[in-house]
């Protein structure tokens, strides 16, 4: 059977506007579970299970903490680091604003914005800035290698 030109055409128009026309499936579940990841990181140091925060970590990971002069380097700092903290912080929150994920292959980094609040050795405190981090893809799981926080002006 034969279908004429303007047919196809509209039915070819039609589907390249639908919604999710051209998208990936995979890039776009992989790219929410880096989202998911970095949010469990965080409900993990709000519950104060720096093991459970630790679960998401890269053996080789580093940070450029907000007020970092250096690089920390090792999840082992990175843990003894959070461990402390939690030890006078409570109430934490933190709030994610405008992520952009970008993905290459088993590499995803995340930009985003955060906003976050609590109470740290008794005293209430909240901070904004930006953040940059990347994330690998080892067993199935994706693991924080790198952060990289700006606090706000």
């Amino acid at each position: 059977m034969k279908y004429p030109a303007s047919l196809v055409l509209v039915c070819l128009v039609f589907f390249m506007t639908a919604p999710g026309w051209g998208e990936n499936p995979t890039a776009e579940t992989e790219k929410h579970a880096v989202i998911v990841t970095l949010k469990a990181m965080w409900a993990a140091i709000e519950a104060g299970d720096a093991d459970k925060y630790g679960s998401y970590l890269h053996p080789d990971f580093s940070a450029f903490g907000e007020n970092d002069a250096y690089l920390a380097e090792g999840k082992e700092l990175e843990l003894y680091n959070i461990g402390a903290w939690l030890q006078h912080a409570r109430n934490v929150h933190t709030e994610m604003h405008h992520p952009k994920v970008t993905l290459r292959g088993a590499v995803a980094w995340i930009t985003y914005y955060w906003t976050d609040s609590g109470i740290d050795q008794g005293k209430p405190f909240s901070s904004s800035g930006k953040s940059t981090r990347v994330f690998v893809k080892e067993k199935d799981q994706w693991l924080c290698i790198h952060a990289h926080h700006t606090l706000a002006p």
